[in-house]
């Protein structure tokens, strides 16, 4: 089979995944504020495609979706310039794309896939020699979020190592202009977080290949030739742990600069498998499985991960309560035919605004029953079982 139609067989695959996840998704409430409240660059992403193709779960994730298409694109494209076999550079994307972390910020409202995707656009115009463009990228993502300053000072280091006299002003400028205007917290008393920084990175990429990322990291920074894609994912994942020693971090801002060292993971596992003879490969194989199978676990629970609810005995422990209720609970309303609602709980009314349901009227829900006679239980279950009650009360006018 051709490698284009293998590439385009693994991108349509993590596309009707990702579009099988909209449809069991809930906007959660940080979401809502973004799209009605935000100012950020993700806030417009998601304003003009909801205002475009309607406000719908599919259209507020719409263009993170989009960006996992061309971030896919993008890594083939810069894979192919040091992984020389197709089928390496096939697993290469394939391996990214069923990444939880990575699936994860394709659906989910935030600027981390904003980070990736131009990380990886830079990259690929640096690579492939269109220096002046790429320059044009990073001065572009200064504005678009404040997580750049960790490529900026990766891309400082690259140019001190590399000699490269025109990146290395540039990328201490962005830098420098990028604490100037965002800054950096370095607030509240000291504390460690280095356990939970490794426990979300295993979370991120799964265990079994962020620990391997860790030895591939450090393997070519002993012995092997060390390309921008080393520089950028080595420095992000070492003043992340170093940072986190003394404070709990926001990972969305040193993650998407790690991810991207996926094809370096590809290109030093075969590189090791193929130097052995068929005979010795046994450990490698029994590698190699157990991470497919590991990752093939981890997108089933983040897809398929309702049916957990039998199994949590509080509901809110889910590890996707806050992903669901809100549109279920508005299609109840709307099939009573209530499309205003008075609540106390303000993050959920906002929640129900993205699905036109407004706040005010003679209806009033309420997560409590206040002993009237003239309420009614609305429960949301899941597998026949009851995650959430509300109590609908209709108010004298």
């Amino acid at each position: 089979m051709k490698e284009t139609n293998l590439v385009f067989i693994v991108i349509a695959t993590s596309v009707m995944f990702l579009l099988y996840g909209v449809s069991s998704l809930s906007i959660r409430y940080e979401e809502a504020v973004i799209l009605f409240d935000g100012t950020s660059l993700v806030h417009y992403l998601v304003y003009f495609s909801t205002k475009l193709f309607g406000q719908t779960d599919l259209a507020l994730r719409l263009p993170f979706i989009l960006l996992h298409v061309v971030s896919l694109v993008l890594l083939y494209k810069i894979g192919k310039l040091f992984l020389k076999r197709k089928l390496d550079r096939v697993i290469s994307i394939a391996l990214y794309a069923m990444l939880p972390g990575v699936n994860s910020a394709a659906i989910l409202v935030n600027g981390a896939y904003i980070s990736i995707f131009l990380t990886l656009l830079f990259i690929y115009l640096f690579m492939y020699n269109y220096k002046k463009l790429s320059y044009l990228v990073l001065v572009v993502a200064l504005f678009a979020d404040n997580s750049f300053a960790m490529l900026y000072l990766s891309l400082f280091f690259y140019s001190i190592f590399n000699k490269n006299k025109q990146l290395l002003p540039l990328s201490l400028v962005l830098f420098g202009l990028s604490m100037y205007i965002y800054g950096f917290d370095t607030g509240g008393k000291p504390k460690g977080y280095f356990l939970d920084t490794l426990g979300v990175y295993a979370a991120v990429f799964s265990l079994f290949i962020f620990i391997y990322l860790v030895y591939v990291l450090y393997r070519i920074l002993i012995k092997e030739e060390k390309n921008l894609l080393w520089y950028i994912s080595f420095c992000s994942l070492v003043f992340s742990l170093i940072l986190s020693l003394r404070q709990k971090l926001f990972l969305e801002d040193f993650a998407p600069f790690i991810v991207i060292a996926i094809p370096l993971v590809v290109k030093v596992f075969f590189n090791s498998y193929r130097v052995r003879l068929p005979q010795h490969r046994k450990y490698h194989n029994i590698s190699f499985g157990v991470v497919f199978v590991f990752l093939i676990i981890n997108l089933g629970i983040s897809y398929f991960n309702k049916p957990l609810y039998y199994i949590v005995k509080e509901p809110r422990h889910h590890l996707a309560y806050r992903y669901h209720i809100a549109k279920d609970l508005a299609k109840i309303l709307k099939e009573k035919n209530i499309y205003n609602i008075d609540t106390d709980d303000k993050r959920l009314a906002l929640r129900l605004k993205f699905y036109n349901i407004q706040s005010g009227g003679n209806y009033k829900l309420s997560h409590s029953s206040f002993k009237k006679t003239d309420f009614e239980k609305i429960d949301i279950k899941y597998y026949n079982k009851v995650i959430e009650s509300f109590y609908l009360y209709k108010e004298k006018s």
